[in-house]
């Protein structure tokens, strides 16, 4: 049953497996009902784990010209601001030390490339990431692992191109970082944020901008980046093909993303009716 909701809502929606597929395409059927969403007068909020430039893309796509923005699985919140010249502007950032993080992986996992992105949010890498495998993935510089190190660092990025997911996540395991968090989004991806950050944090800010109460929030996503953020709304969308540990925090499991399962949700959730597609 639908139900209506009275007042604007901060709709905070995951990127790669939410709302475009993990080719990163988006159906024109989640593209109109988001557009429903933000007429409607609800405040849709890119929350990813992806670089701001990778955030931003998916929010040019969608058309939103206000509001904000929480990338790098909330270590980086950016205002969209068309005004700028950039068109957006940052409004907070979070970072730490990655030295002791990089140190121990590197322990670990000597084979494994490294991509520390700054306080300035420029990326620097120990050597070519996999062409294409990550939409925000292409922009950085080669630097020595020592440099890497020596940077203050709004995220921490792993990928090992070797082995098994099950041998990475024994790797994972092996690393027992502590001081910092991390997530396993793709099977053979790491991605360490500052302790206490993620996108719930990004999104608390986020609240006390837009001056959005709590129980006003939600939320959808697919990966184990995404469960604080669905704890943190009080409702949270969780995409069909989702695992079952995200999935045990959910209000709703909707339909997976090859099948609009995003758009369902929200049409059920925010009563919009039907939405037309082109």
């Amino acid at each position: 049953m639908s139900m209506t909701v009275t007042r604007p809502q901060l709709v905070a929606l995951d990127v790669d497996g939410t709302i475009v597929d993990y080719d990163n395409r988006m159906s024109e059927v989640v593209r109109t009902t988001l557009e429903a969403v933000v007429e409607a007068g609800h405040h849709v909020v890119v929350s990813t784990g992806r670089s701001v430039g990778g955030a931003l893309e998916t929010a040019n796509r969608l058309g939103l010209t206000e509001g904000y923005v929480v990338a790098s699985n909330g270590a980086v919140v950016v205002r969209l601001a068309p005004e700028s010249e950039t068109g957006w502007v940052v409004q907070h950032v979070e970072t730490f030390d990655p030295g002791p993080a990089l140190e121990r992986m590197v322990e670990v996992m000597p084979t494994a490339l490294y991509m520390v992105e700054d306080e300035s949010l420029v990326r620097y890498a120990s050597a070519e990431f996999p062409s294409g495998e990550l939409a925000d993935m292409e922009d950085f510089t080669i630097v020595s692992f020592d440099e890497l190190k020596e940077r203050r660092a709004t995220r921490i990025v792993m990928r090992d191109p070797n082995g098994t997911s099950d041998d990475f996540r024994q790797a994972v395991e092996r690393v027992g970082l502590h001081g910092v968090t991390y997530s396993v989004g793709w099977s053979n991806w790491l991605d360490i944020a500052p302790d206490g950050v993620s996108k719930a944090h990004g999104l608390e800010i986020v609240s006390e901008l837009l001056d959005v109460a709590r129980e006003d929030t939600i939320g959808a996503g697919d990966g184990s980046n995404d469960i604080e953020m669905i704890e943190w709304v009080d409702y949270g969308i969780v995409m069909g093909q989702a695992g079952d540990e995200l999935k045990s925090f959910a209000s709703v499991v909707t339909a997976p993303v090859g099948e609009d399962g995003l758009a369902t949700a929200l049409i059920e959730r925010l009563g919009l009716g039907a939405v037309a597609t082109a």
